[in-house]
């Protein structure tokens, strides 16, 4: 009974020596965090937009006929004023000319009417002629007169008519490609359609956003969510298709005071400068409106939000000294900060740093560069007392 002791206890020294070691506990991984302290953001709105020309002027035949020559080049800046089309002139200068001869006669007609009116007038008045006869030939010079009036009207429209055998650029701007060619006939009746020229410097952009958001916005200034400023100039900011962000900036310019019955939406016109023509008519953008600022509204910085098809997120120090997901809804990116809608409070400390090296739950340091502060003092701890020997 005795022998059985020394064999237990060796026993359980050898099933202690084959379990397995424990993990040590993993180092915590230094951060730098930024504190969320609510302040003034842009109110930025993102709306899709299309660009859109100043003025727009479709230039038809005023006068049927063949045309002869195209006198500008497709696609390039025009006067106006510009020549742009010559119609054959022939058959109008034809009827010019007749026309020019038909007022040449009835000048004649009426000024040998004026004469017999003028040989009347004393006789009548000595009674040699009839007062009958006097009447009738004053009423032929009078409608001499007007035969006159009315070729010299004709000559004044058969003028006109020649001249618009000449196309000329009613506005100025980009002119478009030429829909007719030389030898084809064009038609006064059917206002042929010869080519199209575009304003697009000024230019603007067009946009609608929601009713519900208008008014959402409204309310809000109304409340003093939102601070509009004293300037009633609303600034946009455009992205086109590339993902390059237009250089100039433009501002609102038009807002449409009724709804549209099938969108439920508000129209929007915003007016940009357009240098170099580098805004298109018909191009996509998106338009970023910056109306006004939150008054109360938490921004970060870019590098600490994780942007996925499902949406942003970041994260922030648990209460236990931990890496924690938070899901945020983002807004507008502004000068390197994302805007955050909702997802985040005052005093949630954000990490901005070593994000590829931290998994949700493992634990986390501060390593925040220092604000200047001096650190307190530490307390020496205690140096302990060497134990006697027994």
């Amino acid at each position: 009974m005795v022998r059985l002791v020394p064999i237990a206890l060796a026993a359980l020294s050898l099933a202690a020596c084959s379990q397995p070691e424990q993990a040590p506990p993993p180092q915590a991984v230094p951060v730098r965090t930024i504190v969320v302290e609510p302040g003034a953001v842009p109110n930025v709105v993102e709306l899709p937009g299309r660009v859109e020309p100043v003025r727009t002027a479709e230039v038809r035949a005023r006068v049927t006929g063949i045309v002869q020559q195209r006198l500008y080049r497709e696609g390039t800046d025009v006067a106006q004023g510009q020549p742009l089309f010559r119609i054959d002139p022939s058959e109008l200068r034809a009827s010019y000319a007749q026309t020019e001869a038909s007022l040449q006669r009835a000048q004649a007609t009426a000024a040998n009417a004026r004469a017999v009116v003028e040989r009347y007038r004393p006789l009548v008045a000595e009674n040699a002629i009839s007062r009958q006869e006097y009447d009738a030939a004053l009423a032929a010079s009078r409608e001499a007169e007007a035969n006159v009036a009315q070729f010299r009207a004709q000559l004044q429209a058969a003028s006109l008519q020649l001249g618009y055998t000449t196309v000329r650029a009613p506005i100025s701007g980009r002119a478009g490609p030429a829909f007719v060619t030389e030898g084809a006939l064009v038609s006064q009746p059917e206002a042929t359609l010869m080519t199209r020229i575009e304003q697009i410097s000024p230019i603007y952009v067009r946009f609608s956003q929601s009713v519900s958001e208008v008014l959402e916005l409204r309310r809000a200034v109304e409340t003093g969510e939102i601070d509009m400023g004293p300037d009633d100039r609303v600034e946009v900011r455009l992205i086109q298709a590339d993902g390059a962000e237009h250089p100039v900036v433009g501002y609102i310019d038009f807002l449409d005071f009724s709804v549209d019955e099938e969108t439920g939406t508000v129209a929007l016109r915003a007016e940009f400068a357009n240098p170099g023509g580098l805004l298109i008519p018909g191009e996509f953008v998106r338009a970023r409106i910056y109306a006004g600022q939150i008054n109360n509204g938490i921004s970060v910085p870019q590098r600490a939000v994780m942007v996925s098809e499902g949406g942003g997120s970041v994260f922030v120090i648990a209460e236990d000294g931990t890496a924690a997901v938070r899901p945020v809804q983002l807004g507008a990116l502004v000068n390197g900060r994302w805007i955050i809608e909702s997802g985040l409070k005052r005093g949630d400390a954000v990490i901005t740093s070593n994000l590829q090296k931290i998994r949700p739950g493992a634990p986390v340091t501060r390593a925040d560069p220092p604000t200047g502060r001096r650190p307190a003092a530490r307390t020496p701890a205690p140096t302990p007392t060497a134990r006697p020997a027994n």
